[in-house]
């Protein structure tokens, strides 16, 4: 079964991609079948961001369609300094990943407690297909950083200033083995939800 993935982040690609192509699933991307779309992200919620960015894939490759959007939200900071669904977008820029490590490092320099500051992702995730459309949404607690590591995981810069608890270094830097340790078990609810959906559309 061909799957459209929604997206050319190769940080994305490599973790939910490679999991889901262990399923049997035959895993496409955009670049992958020229596609091109100018998709406005103007969604309230990381799912309606999802569900638009799916969407409009679909209409294009006509394939199951998965799509993913991330929105990050920082305990005790003031709403106006919350990233919210626009966690590489900053005051109308789009930063690049070295823009974003310096940018989040020093908000948690100037906000958080002994250089670090807890927040967590919300994950939206949606499926399309003809008429039907999935969803799913769930919450993944973060420790961040005001230390950057020198390991950048291109397209997943913040990974370079999180601190995964139990292992105690940066997300960037964790192997395989403790990667599925972590990352793994804290985001089964993600993959049940994508490996149910998908095996109700084959």
């Amino acid at each position: 079964m061909k799957i459209l993935f929604a997206t050319n982040n190769p940080a994305k690609i490599r973790y939910y991609g490679e999991k889901l192509k262990k399923q049997g699933l035959e895993i496409m991307t955009p670049a992958d079948l020229q596609l091109s779309a100018k998709v406005i992200e103007n969604g309230k919620t990381p799912v309606e961001n999802a569900m638009i960015k799916a969407q409009a894939f679909y209409q294009l490759s006509h394939l199951v369609t998965l799509a993913m959007d991330d929105g990050l939200y920082f305990d005790q900071l003031d709403e106006h300094l919350q990233p919210g669904t626009h966690v590489r977008r900053i005051n109308g820029k789009r930063l690049n990943d070295r823009e974003m490590i310096h940018y989040y490092t020093s908000l948690v320099s100037q906000y958080g407690t002994n250089g670090y500051l807890e927040g967590y992702f919300l994950k939206g995730t949606a499926i399309v297909y003809d008429n039907q459309i999935f969803t799913h949404s769930c919450k993944l607690p973060r420790r961040f950083s005001n230390r950057a590591s020198k390991v950048i995981d291109t397209g997943y810069p913040l990974a370079s200033i999180q601190i995964i608890p139990g292992i105690e270094k940066f997300k960037s830097e964790m192997t395989e083995q403790e990667e599925a340790m972590t990352m793994d078990i804290e985001q089964q609810e993600i993959f049940q939800f994508l490996f149910e959906t998908l095996n109700q559309l084959k």
